[in-house]
């Protein structure tokens, strides 16, 4: 790629298996060391109470590249949702980043010049869940992350996309008509 990578957002949501409540809704930033997503890597380093970042790594002493910060959307508050958060969550995050590169959607020859800043959802109720199908929180996670990252890379969607669609889809979360929730 001859086009310096500054600033790439993405975002994906999977859902879960029926009844797990395990929907993977990465939003993401790639972008240079260099630049502003860089800059925004470095300040997000330090930790808050709550919101524990972590690196992507595939297994100890095997930090995936580019280098990959993982931020939760929810305040953590139980060791729980840290297992859950720094095991089957980092690992599906960094396998899709690794696969990402192998795939060519990441530029190999710039791994070590980007950084991609994920902030991640894992439902608050997925730690108190004994039944929780941990393959699932990793499966959708890493569809989900791959599914992100091709996004950024490609820009999707595009302005022309999100403008014919603009009267014809609505917020799962809120519908303007109604007012209401979709779920």
């Amino acid at each position: 790629m001859s086009d310096k990578i500054w600033f790439r957002t993405g975002e994906a949501t999977v859902f879960s298996s029926a009844g797990q409540g395990t929907d993977a809704m990465p939003e993401i930033l790639i972008g240079s060391v260099k630049g502003p997503a860089g800059h925004a890597f470095a300040t997000l380093m330090g930790q808050t109470e709550g919101h524990t970042r972590m690196f992507a790594i595939r297994a100890c002493n095997q930090q995936v590249r580019p280098a990959t910060l993982m931020v939760p959307k929810v305040t953590i508050k139980s060791t729980a949702y840290v297992n859950l958060f720094g095991g089957p969550v980092q690992s599906a995050l960094a396998d899709a980043v690794l696969d990402s590169v192998i795939a060519g959607v990441l530029p190999a020859n710039e791994v070590n010049d980007l950084c991609i800043i994920a902030m991640i959802w894992i439902a608050p109720e997925c730690a108190t869940n004994p039944d929780l199908d941990r393959k699932d929180l990793y499966r959708t996670n890493y569809e989900a992350m791959k599914l992100a990252i091709s996004r950024a890379m490609s820009n999707s969607p595009s302005i022309e996309e999100l403008i014919a669609n603009r009267n014809k889809i609505v917020h799962e979360m809120y519908d303007p008509e109604t007012g209401e929730s979709q779920w």
